[in-house]
């Protein structure tokens, strides 16, 4: 993840809140233009990091030209160090455009932003260990173009922590002297 900026730091948890989630998807100035789903209904995002496979609602979403913002707390995702992180939109998500927020574990410092090229409806070029620290937020984000929504775009929150490897027995382990003696 080249373009995203890189931080040290301990955390203690992911902690979310409805207010917070507004403010960050409505980062992105302009509203979404035609780009809500044919049936009616927001588009979903699919989040996929080894084993997980997580559906992400949307917090708010340009609908029928009209803004509108979503109650709900946004998925947490536990990922091994070196997961690729596959991020999967609708088409009309695809066509509008979108792009990745990476922020910290309290969804309130953007650490970076990742750009999609457009047209790009699953997005892999992402890896659990790209980012630092070990808990963090990417927040899918489609492109606007149009005030139709006064400055609301798409935005999809979901939140990672990464397992660390316990060090007392990384420790132990590398440091352990082998018992038997080599033949040879």
């Amino acid at each position: 993840m080249s373009s995203a900026r890189r931080t040290t730091g301990t955390t203690t948890g992911i902690t979310t809140g409805i207010a917070v989630l507004a403010l960050v998807a409505g980062c992105n100035a302009g509203g979404s233009s035609g780009s809500s789903s044919e049936s009616g209904t927001a588009p979903t995002v699919r989040v996929q990091a080894g084993p997980q496979d997580v559906t992400v609602q949307p917090t708010q979403y340009c609908l029928a030209g009209s803004g509108e913002r979503y109650a709900g707390t946004p998925p947490i995702v536990e990922v091994s160090p070196d997961s690729t992180i596959a991020l999967t939109v609708s088409d009309a998500v695809a066509e509008q455009g979108w792009s990745v927020q990476v922020y910290d574990d309290q969804l309130k410092t953007l650490l970076g932003e990742v750009d999609v090229e457009d047209g790009t409806t699953v997005f892999t070029g992402i890896n659990s260990s790209d980012v630092v620290p070990a808990s963090f937020y990417l927040v899918v984000v489609e492109d606007s173009v149009d005030a139709a929504c006064n400055g609301l775009s798409g935005a999809w929150p979901v939140g990672f922590i990464r397992a660390v490897p316990d060090t007392a027995t990384a420790t132990a382990t590398a440091t352990a002297t082998p018992t038997a003696t080599p033949t040879g």
